[in-house]
């Protein structure tokens, strides 16, 4: 039997809302360079393309946690 040690809650914490901004801030350029949102400072989506980032970001978390054994940052801070 092994005993795994429980993981602090901030990392858990920490660990998600990196992920979050990772995906958003990739994804959105990404989507933002294929449908035409870039702007000076960044990126600006709406309508379609707003609802397809954010659809990446779920498929990125569920694909994470069902095929990859975690997302980036769970894997970084070890939170798995």
């Amino acid at each position: 039997m092994t005993h795994e040690q429980p993981v602090a809650h901030w990392r858990i914490i920490l660990a998600a809302l990196l992920d979050f901004f990772t995906a958003f801030l990739v994804l959105g350029f990404v989507v933002a360079s294929l449908f035409g949102g870039m702007t000076e400072n960044g990126f600006q989506l709406n309508g379609l393309p707003a609802l397809v980032v954010f659809g990446l970001i779920f498929a990125y978390f569920w694909a994470g946690k069902r095929y990859f054994g975690g997302t980036l940052w769970k894997r970084i801070l070890k939170v798995r």
